[in-house]
């Protein structure tokens, strides 16, 4: 059964379920206690990164300002201590916030097609797998920061968000194996069982050779149980063939030139705790994906609501923390 979309389908669906009325720009709250909410600054440094990655390295500087976004959405839909907010905050500035990468966009009116761009631009990649999907993760972060943030939709924003989502490349674009057959994204709990299953068994086939198979299994599954979430699960089922082609790659292991990596030394610290990141130096954040797996690994998670397997993942998350 195909599961691929058109535009014009998309744009009919999405109208329909009010994906692209001007309500889908209704901010999302976090606060139901009356308080003010948490400062979002993150969200607008990672929404500017994104934006502008395309001018400079797209592929690394997107990571960047997608560990943004991650971090702040980590922080806030797992109730982190504010203190693990700011000690973030606190490495951004360090290394990227200040950077011409996270500098501000004019002020404008929100963009009301902002989401119906990025969704079009994400189709126009259609079933191909383009850098470890890459194209999908962004996507879906761009979506919810617009989502949350409305006024962050911008003009210059939303055309670096669309540019950045065009620019990633096929790769490994191999015919998909039959028997990968994840469940719809908008089943999240057995979507997301599938997902930290694959990235459990991806931990243990690459033992030595670093666990970028396992962490983007997280982030990219992620993205497809996410968007379904947001109300756009025809354009996550439109990225299924793509999402099963990176399954059938990682179930292959190691290629026979692949680089040895040392392995994580065994911890109990994990991200959500705060200890996890004053231990961390104030220059180990690569290109942002000790942010963006925690994001994917919570989120997931909580989704599959599966005691059994979160014991099992947590036994060995060392791996990819």
């Amino acid at each position: 059964m195909s599961h691929s979309i058109d535009r014009r389908r998309f744009t009919k669906l999405a109208a329909a379920s009010g994906f692209l009325a001007s309500s889908s720009f209704s901010p999302i709250s976090w606060a139901d206690d009356g308080k003010d909410g948490p400062d979002q600054r993150l969200m607008v440094l990672g929404m500017n990164a994104l934006a502008r990655s395309p001018e400079m390295n797209y592929f690394a500087d997107g990571h960047r300002g997608a560990s943004m976004i991650s971090a702040y959405l980590l922080c806030e839909e797992n109730n982190l201590p504010p203190a693990v907010l700011a000690r973030m905050t606190e490495m951004f500035d360090v290394n990227w916030a200040k950077t011409k990468l996270c500098a501000s966009f004019p002020e404008g009116e929100p963009d009301p097609k902002a989401i119906e761009k990025v969704g079009f631009a994400l189709l126009e990649g259609g079933e191909v797998l383009r850098e470890v999907g890459h194209n999908v993760i962004f996507a879906s972060l761009a979506i919810k920061a617009f989502r949350t943030m409305p006024q962050l939709a911008t003009k210059e924003r939303v055309e670096g968000v669309c540019q950045l989502v065009r620019s990633f490349k096929p790769w490994r674009d191999i015919e998909p194996d039959a028997e990968v057959d994840p469940p719809h994204f908008s089943d999240e709990s057995a979507a997301s069982k599938f997902i930290l299953q694959e990235a459990s068994n991806a931990i243990d086939r690459f033992h030595g050779f670093g666990q970028g198979f396992a962490g983007h299994m997280l982030t990219f599954g992620q993205a497809l149980v996410e968007l379904a979430e947001m109300g756009n699960e025809e354009l996550a089922e439109g990225c299924r063939t793509a999402f099963r082609k990176y399954v059938t790659v990682t179930r292959k292991g190691p290629e026979e030139d692949a680089r040895s990596i040392a392995d994580h030394r065994p911890s109990k610290l994990r991200p959500n705790k705060l200890e996890y990141w004053q231990k961390r130096g104030d220059k180990t954040l690569g290109i942002g994906h000790v942010f963006k797996y925690p994001y994917g690994y919570y989120y997931l998670l909580e989704k599959a609501n599966d005691p059994r397997l979160a014991e099992s993942l947590d036994a060995k998350a060392y791996y990819i923390f």
